[in-house]
């Protein structure tokens, strides 16, 4: 394969694979099932907790 014939291949399926990779993406972050995901994601600093892991001997 040389060269031209490369670079003919990835400018036609290579493009084609990216665009499909992500397309694939964006439908798999906004998928309904992971509505409640990004929710609990986007209030977890919300979230009232003691510090885990934090000594108090200072």
């Amino acid at each position: 394969m040389s060269y031209e014939e490369f670079r003919h291949f990835a400018d036609s399926w290579g493009l084609l694979f990216m665009a499909l990779t992500w397309l694939g993406f964006a439908v798999w972050a906004f998928r309904p099932s992971a509505r409640k995901h990004h929710r609990d994601a986007a209030n977890m600093i919300f979230e009232d907790r003691p510090d885990e892991g934090q000594d108090d001997e200072r």
